[in-house]
């Protein structure tokens, strides 16, 4: 009996812990536990006072509130002050610009998936898929990535006037300045498009909608700058440009050297007050064509013109090119990619408070404004420019490998190629379903800066794994270049998405989890703000989210090992979700459980030193981080009405992304500074281990076998993506021969036997031989006509595919500068020194 009792007890802690219930149902329960062992005499009156004094009076005294927060914390706030890490007023911004949205959720343990799946599904507007369906189209018909690199060296000028002309720089700005205020997801889908044909393209309309100017203007500008920028840079009459990094402050932004001191200057004839900025810029996309220059510095008023304080912070301002003292530099090259970009300078230019954005109000709020306008931006452009490149990427290798045969087979139908088809397939699945959650946040109202993080670094490490695998099943084909080669600008031009908007490596250790762990937990955000804060006014405010964590603390420790115990089996699985992958909803849900115990276990333990320790960090992003893949992988699945036939990529996806989220545990948890620690987490969230295998080579199969074929799943993988036509590029040949192929095969097929029989061989493998073959197939009456010029067809344009472009021993460079003396004027020294 007194076994039972103490098992009693200890089953209904571990069940207040489960639910996470409130200090007074502890003091009940343990009160009840008491008297029943006193009644039933299995101990004894002064066992019973002891008890009481040891389990239910701290119990009593966490139930009552003035009483905790008199006797404990206020004596646990410097404790907790000294264990917190420190954070800088940029920190502090960073981590504070933005909201959460469901990031939140996948931080707290308990995700509630019914709300993830009640969130509207993405969709366009008649006026918005009219756009993507006619303007985009025609923009991507004016462009191509062989031409804006090896003619133009920029977007074409034909090109560049139409984006002007139909709005494509003012996609963002509302009706009422002139723009076309589109939704976050139709900005995607424009941008995504534009990047399956040019580079070029997509970066020149993407700029302008994202962080820059317009952006700036429209949350933070002052109702006279928005009337006159807005207007003019959403005609394209004002081209605009961002200059924010340094070359001493590239992914440390806020350290930026760039200095502006507050004066007194002469302006358009009068005294104005201003400041006298000096900068240094770099890597500026548009910068060399931009007439209005964003300008970052870090502003000082060492004289006291603004007020008491001489260090003001980070300030943005807008500034025309053609201010006196405002430097255009010439141009960077960034890996073949000739979208503008270059450096800007100015030495002592002297820049009026009127053009800081926002006036002087918002002198020295400029790093709030960029981190603020960089949560939106990074969620959409190059999410969407990598998904494009990725099924520029599927499209056309998928179309080769079906059409191209080697040992008499496609190469699609080799294991070996079906691997990175496969991994093609379903990375692309699962990023394009990460921008599309993505941007129906932005289009829900939030600004989800860790999720926009998660996309941005994501995204692009997956699309390089897509061009990387296409380049390896294409081959010679690949590396040739010229304009028949579809994927190699693409292949160059993948590290750029790495590199900018921050780097990834500093995007996964530093920003995903360092901001993440702060910004998404329910509690650790208020407790740093209200250490902090030493007034009597913060202490209830700490003391709520101080037991608030402690509770959190143990209800997660006890769901990890219920879930561990039992294999996640009692996990509910969401009500309107799709039984196919009930257990993956389980299984997301005791990831998160263990996630959210991993933090707060790193937080307690490492303290301070976590920040530093960006190995780890990193793992715990990568945590969060597929769990937010696996969640838009499941969202995308409900959202396209639960096809059957997309489940292989489903399948696939969902497998790699768990596999890499045990991979990052395992990490954590192996490397580990506290052994001790390790282990306790390890026997608490796994003491079976983590079994979350790769996906398995039947899927693959299937995706590949989906990919070499045309079918509806193919169809809405590669959706919106711009498709070639032969009056317009002729790489659209890859496309031809790939509709024909499946003619091709029904007639080999049907004429296995005549071969077996030795009445005809087997298909040739050269192209250049099946002509004469079809002449004797048709000669002995085992084709037709028709089936005759299917093949022909089929022939002319395979071969286009097959084939690799040649050019002159010396690359016509001497045509080359011959024509171009001809049409250029050569400068004298009087004009080069003019």
């Amino acid at each position: 009996m007194i076994a039972i009792w103490i098992i009693a007890v200890l089953a209904g802690a571990f069940a207040l812990c489960f639910v996470g219930a409130p200090a007074g149902f502890w003091v009940a329960a343990l009160a009840v536990w008491i008297a029943v062992g006193l009644a039933a005499h299995l101990i004894g009156a002064a066992a019973a006072i002891v008890l009481a004094a040891l389990l239910v009076l701290p119990m009593l005294v966490v139930a009552i509130v003035p009483l905790r927060r008199a006797l404990v914390s206020r004596r646990l706030r410097p404790v907790f002050r000294s264990i917190m890490p420190k954070m800088s007023a940029t920190e502090s911004a960073a981590i504070e610009a933005g909201t959460v949205w469901w990031d939140a959720a996948l931080f707290s343990g308990r995700p509630d998936w019914n709300v993830l799946l009640k969130t509207p599904a993405p969709s366009l507007t008649a006026e918005e898929q009219s756009f993507l369906d006619n303007e985009t189209e025609q923009l991507c018909d004016l462009s191509s990535d062989w031409d804006s690199t090896s003619l133009w060296q920029d977007l074409p000028p034909d090109a560049w006037a139409f984006a002007k002309e139909k709005g494509f720089l003012g996609m963002i700005i509302p009706r009422r300045y002139g723009g076309l205020e589109f939704s976050a997801y139709a900005h995607s889908q424009v941008i995504q498009k534009l990047s399956t044909r040019c580079s070029a393209a997509s970066v020149s309309v993407m700029v302008p909608n994202s962080l820059g100017p317009a952006e700036l203007l429209l949350h933070y500008g002052t109702e006279q700058q928005k009337n006159h920028y807005l207007p003019r840079l959403a005609r394209g009459d004002d081209i605009p440009c961002f200059a924010l990094t340094n070359p001493y402050a590239g992914s440390d932004a806020a350290s930026i050297t760039d200095r502006g001191v507050v004066c007194v200057g002469e302006f358009q004839g009068q005294q104005v007050l201003g400041f006298r900025v000096t900068w240094r810029k770099r890597y500026i996309t548009l910068a060399p064509i931009a007439t209005v220059l964003g300008l970052a510095f870090r502003a000082h008023d060492p004289d006291g013109l603004l007020g008491d304080k001489a260090d003001l912070g980070i300030t943005c301002a807008l500034i025309p090119r053609d201010h006196p003292g405002v430097v255009i530099g010439r141009r960077h090259w960034p890996l073949n990619a000739v979208f503008q970009n270059g450096p800007t300078t100015g030495d002592d230019v002297f820049v009026p408070l009127d053009m800081v954005i926002g006036g002087r109000a918002q002198v020295g709020n400029g790093w709030r404004m960029l981190m603020e306008c960089l949560a939106a931006g990074r969620a959409i452009s190059l999410p969407s420019s990598n998904v494009g490149m990725g099924k520029l990427a599927v499209r056309g290798v998928s179309a080769y490998s079906a059409i191209r045969r080697q040992f008499n087979l496609p190469v699609a139908q080799f294991e070996a190629v079906q691997e990175p088809l496969a991994r093609m397939g379903g990375h692309l699945y699962a990023i394009d379903a990460v921008r599309r959650l993505s941007a129906s946040a932005l289009d829900q109202g939030e600004k989800p800066s860790v999720i926009s993080a998660i996309a941005k670094y994501h995204v692009t490490e997956r699309a390089r794994i897509i061009v990387n695998d296409g380049m390896d099943v294409i081959g010679g084909k690949g590396i040739c270049m010229g304009p028949g080669n579809f994927l190699a600008r693409a292949y160059q031009q993948i590290p750029i998405a790495i590199t900018v908007e921050g780097a990834n490596i500093m995007t996964r250790a530093l920003i995903i989890f360092g901001q993440g762990a702060i910004r998404c937990h329910p509690f650790v955000l208020t407790l740093m703000r209200t250490a902090s804060d030493r007034s009597d006014g913060a202490l209830a405010a700490f003391d709520r989210a101080l037991f608030g964590h402690f509770g959190f603390v143990f209800r997660n420790m006890a769901r990890a090992l219920m879930f561990a115990l039992t294999g996640g089996l009692f996990i509910a699985a969401p009500r309107d979700a799709a039984p196919q992958l009930s257990a993956d909803y389980r299984r997301a849900t005791r990831l998160s459980t263990a996630l959210a115990l991993l933090a707060d276990i790193s937080m307690a333990t490492l303290g301070g030193s976590l920040k530093r320790r960006e190995a780890i960090t990193g793992r715990l992003g990568d945590v969060l981080s597929q769990l937010f893949i696996i969640s838009s992988i499941l969202k995308r699945f409900e959202d396209d009405g639960r096809p059957e036939e997309d489940l292989p990529l489903v399948r696939w996806a969902l497998d790699d992304a768990f596999h890499r989220a045990g991979e990052a545990v395992e990490g954590v948890l192996s490397n580990y500074p506290n052994r001790l620690v390790a282990g306790f987490v390890r026997a608490l969230a796994f003491p079976f281990g983590l079994h979350l295998p790769k996906p398995d080579d039947s899927t693959g199969a299937r995706i590949a076998t989906l990919l070499r074929t045309d079918n509806p799943s193919r169809r809405r993988l590669l959706a919106d993506s711009w498709f070639p036509r032969m009056e317009v590029d002729r790489i659209a040949a890859g496309d031809v021969a790939f509709a024909l192929y499946p003619q091709i095969e029904a007639i080999e097929r049907r004429l296995k036997g005549e071969i077996a029989a030795k009445r005809i061989e087997r298909l040739p493998q050269d192209l250049g031989r099946l002509d004469g073959w079809a002449e004797r197939a048709e000669a002995l009456g085992l084709i037709d006509a028709a089936e005759r010029a299917v093949i022909a067809q089929f022939v002319t344009h395979a071969d286009m595919v097959v084939q690799v472009d040649d050019f002159p021993a010396d690359f016509g460079a001497a045509d080359n500068a011959r024509a171009l003396m001809e049409r250029s004027h050569v400068p004298s020294v009087q004009d080069a020194a003019e």
